[in-house]
């Protein structure tokens, strides 16, 4: 059987989305059957008004104190505090904290950059039915059947560096897992569960960048299960998390 290569086409967007942007119609490229779409977080939370003039926040005295003592602005964490179901862990002025979505991650994913001074952007509410729309509007612009991927840039528990990774998923499955699969051995696979989510949104971000006005990537020719998952199925249970 030949080997497919994947090719991943980065699609500019020119100008700032705004609240109520139609984010399809901001996809120039003419799109085919099982294109998998990669947007990124910052604008989706920008199309959904996700986004907080800090000037406007009164922090609590919790704040002020967990501020004062990780030399942060209380104003922030106040934001931080309100889109967090628990605290993991505060050191160095960073907050890891747990989001009311179940990601566990920096600052719950609050951001301050491509954005003018003094706002911030906060995850969307429910990045699974973001993507589930889009896809929606995708389909019935285009009539192309693709699945949707928003992502998001965290760290990673003992590794340096960053990672785009998945928060909000339609049209294909997270997970592909090879439990049971015979290797060229014939051994069978036990615990191989491969992330291909997290994977395409990492793929996309080397052509998408950070700076080069790009939030939008197509991963073509990759064969995926149009089976939807969410974004759930990529977090682990706390039964399972040997570091809980």
């Amino acid at each position: 059987m030949p080997i497919m290569s994947l090719e991943i086409i980065p699609v500019p967007v020119s100008r700032e989305v705004e609240p109520d942007d139609k984010i399809e119609n901001l996809i120039k490229t003419d799109l085919q059957d099982c294109d998998v779409i990669i947007v990124s977080q910052k604008i989706i939370s920008k199309q959904e008004g996700r986004i907080i003039q800090l000037d406007s926040v009164i922090p609590s005295l919790l704040s002020v104190g967990i501020a004062s003592e990780y030399e942060k602005d209380p104003k922030l964490v106040e934001v931080i505090l309100a889109e967090s179901k628990r605290i993991v862990r505060m050191k160095d002025g960073i907050l890891i904290v747990e989001t009311h979505h179940g990601f566990v991650c920096a600052n719950a994913g609050i951001d301050e950059s491509n954005v003018p001074k003094g706002l911030v952007t906060l995850l969307p509410k429910n990045p699974d039915e973001s993507a589930s729309r889009l896809r929606r509007k995708l389909l019935e612009k285009t009539g192309k059947q693709v699945a949707v991927i928003i992502s998001d840039t965290f760290g990673r528990p003992h590794r340096m560096g960053q990672t785009d990774c998945a928060i909000g998923i339609s049209g294909i499955e997270p997970i592909i897992d090879y439990e049971g699969v015979e290797d060229k051995f014939g051994k069978k696979l036990r615990v191989t569960a491969i992330a291909i989510a997290d994977e395409m949104c990492s793929a996309a971000e080397l052509v998408r960048k950070k700076t080069r006005n790009t939030p939008i990537a197509i991963i073509r020719n990759y064969k995926f299960s149009s089976n939807s998952g969410t974004v759930k199925d990529l977090i682990r249970p706390k039964n399972q998390d040997m570091f809980r």
